[in-house]
């Protein structure tokens, strides 16, 4: 076909696609293209492309070492919170799970175990603070005045005279004499001389009444129901034996008891009985009144009850979760750092310390796979997720759990947590 036909065809049939050759791009010099007729991959396969994860990540890390070293308390900025466990005011609830004093939050939770048992002079070391002479004290109080039974803060004073077996009016009692003096309450003393003595009247009433403290080891209280006693020394002048409980809590003002013996009493005769009492005490008294001035000794002191024990539970697993933090506009991906220390063991990332976040005010929660980061310090490692798809919300929460732990096998304790959203 001719150049002639070809343009007729042309200017009769009209300017079609099918009428233009392949033009090469270098042909074009002039006008724009939409950018419709542009595909994203001509553009991206020119294009660097770029993960802030990295700085992110960074960011979070300083946060975490800035808060540890001012000890700081939970903060948060627009898009990132910080937790180090200074206090728990960024902890909405625990589920067998506890903040501990030292900063770190693990499945370990205080508990106590109680025993029935019989206190007297095989046992009575292991739980009585018999040789601390700032636990235990001996005085008569002035006047015959029965308040503040128990003082840790008191010095030994001459209201009270004792001595093995030379006694004088102004003996005062020495912190090295206390646990032998603790030691003959609750030991046979027929072939001993330890004792106390009330020399001297208060001058406010001929009254001689003299306490014995006896103060358990710290974390140990006791609930007192049954006694046993033999009295050894002579039975002039005895007016009673009683006993009290007392707390730090209570001001150790005392609750009484039961009275064990009143008036007259025998040389080597044991007296026994039972009282109801629901309470656990502290410190123990034995507290004796004389209407002369008279030794006092006692035979086998004996004490039946139910002593209670502070202890440290492992649970198997457990967890916490944080408050809400609000983010300044709707949230559909998140991220975090935690930092955690193997107390014992390892824990396994994602078996045994399972992250989950939410942005829905914890209605759901995503399931982190986290991955390990260089340590954050000795002994303290670190981990990260970073772009977790969670369901779109504004109200930020994480929940950090445990599994498998066990005493001394398994135990770890999260230092530090940062949120990224």
């Amino acid at each position: 076909m001719s150049r002639a036909r070809d343009l007729a065809n042309i200017i009769s049939g009209g300017f079609t696609a099918d009428d233009i050759p392949n033009i090469d791009a270098s042909k074009i010099t002039t006008g724009s293209i939409a950018d419709a007729r542009i595909p994203a991959s001509a553009v991206s396969q020119h294009a660097t492309s770029f993960d802030d994860n990295k700085i992110v990540n960074d960011i979070s890390t300083l946060a975490l070492r800035q808060a540890s070293n001012e000890n700081k308390g939970a903060y948060n900025t627009n898009s990132m919170y910080v937790d180090v466990f200074q206090d728990d005011t960024g902890i909405a609830s625990h589920t067998t799970s506890a903040r501990n004093s030292s900063e770190y939050v693990s499945s370990v939770v205080s508990g106590t175990s109680d025993t029935t048992l019989t206190v007297n002079s095989s046992n009575f070391k292991t739980y009585f603070d018999w040789d601390n002479a700032d636990n235990n004290s001996y005085m008569k109080p002035v006047g015959g005045n029965t308040s503040s039974l128990y003082d840790p803060t008191a010095t030994t004073n001459s209201y009270f005279n004792s001595n093995y077996t030379q006694i004088s009016s102004n003996n005062t009692i020495d912190d090295s004499e206390i646990p032998t003096l603790n030691e003959a309450i609750w030991t046979a003393n027929s072939s001993d001389t330890r004792y106390t003595i009330q020399n001297d009247g208060d001058n406010a009433g001929g009254n001689r009444i003299n306490h014995s403290n006896l103060g358990l080891k710290s974390g140990t209280t006791f609930k007192p129901t049954a006694y046993s006693f033999k009295w050894r020394n002579g039975a002039g002048g005895h007016g009673d034996t009683q006993l009290h409980g007392s707390t730090a809590s209570g001001g150790y003002e005392g609750d009484f008891l039961v009275m064990m013996k009143s008036g007259s009493i025998s040389n080597g005769t044991t007296y026994s009985g039972s009282f109801s009492n629901s309470n656990f005490y502290d410190t123990i008294t034995v507290r004796t009144y004389h209407t002369s001035e008279q030794s006092i000794m006692y035979d086998t002191l004996e004490l039946t009850g139910t002593m209670r024990a502070s202890s440290l539970v492992t649970n198997a697993t457990g967890n916490f979760i944080s408050n809400a933090i609000t983010a300044p506009s709707s949230t559909s991906k998140m991220g975090a750092i935690i930092t955690y220390q193997d107390n014992a063991g390892t824990n396994a990332l994602n078996t045994d310390i399972i992250l989950q976040l939410s942005a829905d005010n914890g209605s759901n929660f995503t399931t982190a796979t986290m991955t390990a980061l260089p340590d954050f310090a000795s002994g303290i490692k670190m981990a990260k997720v970073n772009d977790l798809s969670v369901t779109v919300g504004t109200q930020l929460k994480y929940k950090l759990s445990f599994a498998n732990q066990a005493s001394g096998s398994k135990e770890a304790r999260i230092r530090g947590v940062s949120l990224q959203y």
